[in-house]
């Protein structure tokens, strides 16, 4: 476990009215004061420009970045002198099953190609409409199978299988250790033709 310090509210006395920067050095100074080291890690401030910034987390991989003012005292609500600006990625996954509802379906299960292999990316369950989830259900209930393709199994006793031939259009935050789609968000289906 790594501990990341980005600020400090009391040193001998209540430091939340201090600004941001200011609370940061003093942070600083304690830390190599005490010649802190792992697993403590020091998060320094950096300025620039923001947007190259977010740029960079994003092909970095990084879950997003966090804005504050520098000037601002500590506040413990959320408020415009922080912001949390997370990085969002897309692709497009075969579906490979689904979970039924009464009037549509409940989750989609995704997968992908490795070579000749099926492999499951985990599933969405968020970002249609009752109306959406209605007409996914009518298309994928028109290429349902009677087992999965997936060459690893998984275990999904609530799922309908179908064969990979529509693709869904998925928003998501980052690809898990273990190779699953994490935060992830419908946003559209299509037919391979």
């Amino acid at each position: 476990m790594v501990y990341y310090a980005f600020d400090l509210l009391w040193r001998d006395g209540d430091l939340r009215k201090l600004p941001q920067l200011e609370r940061k050095q003093l942070l600083g100074d304690l830390i190599g004061e005490n010649d802190i080291g792992l697993p403590v890690l020091y998060s320094g401030h950096l300025t620039g420009d923001g947007r190259e910034m977010f740029e960079h987390a994003a092909k970095l991989n990084w879950e997003g970045i966090i804005s504050k003012n520098g000037d601002a005292p500590y506040r413990s609500d959320r408020n415009e002198g922080w912001l949390k600006i997370k990085t969002v990625m897309k692709g497009k996954f075969p579906v490979i099953g689904f979970v039924k509802d009464p009037t549509g379906v409940a989750a989609l299960y995704l997968g992908k190609r490795e070579g000749k292999d099926w492999v499951y990316m985990g599933k969405v369950g968020t970002g249609w409409s009752r109306t959406v989830s209605s007409q996914i259900r009518k298309q994928l209930d028109t290429v349902v199978s009677p087992k999965s393709k997936l060459t690893k199994q998984v275990k999904k006793p609530r799922a309908t299988w179908v064969d990979p031939v529509f693709m869904a259009d998925i928003e998501y935050r980052h690809i898990t250790s273990e190779g699953l789609l994490r935060q992830s968000s419908f946003k559209g289906l299509k037919k391979e033709r």
